[in-house]
């Protein structure tokens, strides 16, 4: 599957940004979704995962409670809303496909990557 990323930009500390990633064929709604990110320097590390119907998100523990993932199959398309942010999420953004059970946290086990869109937090 090829996996398009949209919506980063530049954001003020305690904004909030919707990131959206498409997704091309006919087989997204068998996929585990993820969201990861990269900052300069560091590795790329993992933000959010949804299973295949929705039932299931994981996120991690530095963005719970600030950031949501969804899905909408119809639309062949994932998001993540980001509120509150802060500059530590500053990174590039990569969305990814799994054909996984579980909302994996793992980015090996993710298959297909986006080229990634930049979200800039300033403090």
């Amino acid at each position: 599957v090829q996996l398009q990323a949209s919506g980063g930009g530049l954001v003020q500390a305690g904004g909030s940004l919707g990131l959206s990633c498409t997704a091309s064929g006919r087989t997204f709604s068998f996929y585990v979704m993820g969201w990861f990110r990269q900052a300069p320097g560091k590795e790329r590390e993992f933000v959010a995962a949804i299973s295949s119907s929705s039932s299931t998100t994981n996120y991690a523990d530095s963005v719970k409670g600030r950031f949501t993932i969804s899905r909408d199959n119809a639309k062949n398309t994932v998001y993540l809303q980001m509120n509150n942010l802060k500059p530590e999420d500053t990174a590039i953004y990569y969305c990814a496909a799994a054909r996984l059970v579980i909302a994996a946290t793992n980015p090996h086990l993710y298959h297909d990557w986006g080229r990634g869109t930049q979200v800039t937090v300033s403090s």
